[in-house]
């Protein structure tokens, strides 16, 4: 029997916040990174070079170059990553669905 704990490695892809989006971006097929970049507000470059590394490294989705002038590189889900995308789906539209009442609720509780 596994150790509850050691999901924690997970929870840590599944607890960031630019990986959760970056595989958002994804659910459509591949992607180049000038793409992503401008697709997820408030990202840095080197954060989307980092988290795409991790990502990579994970297993959750795989980097293709192509040798043409300028090279093409381009990020796409693995079928694991697929599977994530689909279990954090939930989680993501709840965040957007609520926005606004966290909103609020911060508003409020700092007004006190």
């Amino acid at each position: 029997m596994q150790d509850p704990c050691q999901a924690r490695e997970v929870l840590g892809i599944v607890g960031d916040k630019w990986a959760l989006l970056i595989v958002r971006m994804l659910k459509d097929g591949p992607r180049r990174f000038t793409e992503l970049k401008r697709a997820i507000d408030g990202i840095s470059q080197r954060m989307l070079t980092v988290t795409l590394r991790d990502l990579e490294r994970d297993g959750i989705l795989t980097r293709t170059v192509r040798n043409v002038m300028p090279p093409h590189v381009s990020y796409e889900l693995t079928t694991m990553g697929q599977t994530l995308r689909e279990a954090t789906a939930p989680l993501l539209e709840w965040s957007l669905t609520h926005l606004p009442h966290i909103h609020d609720a911060r508003a409020s509780y700092d007004n006190h």
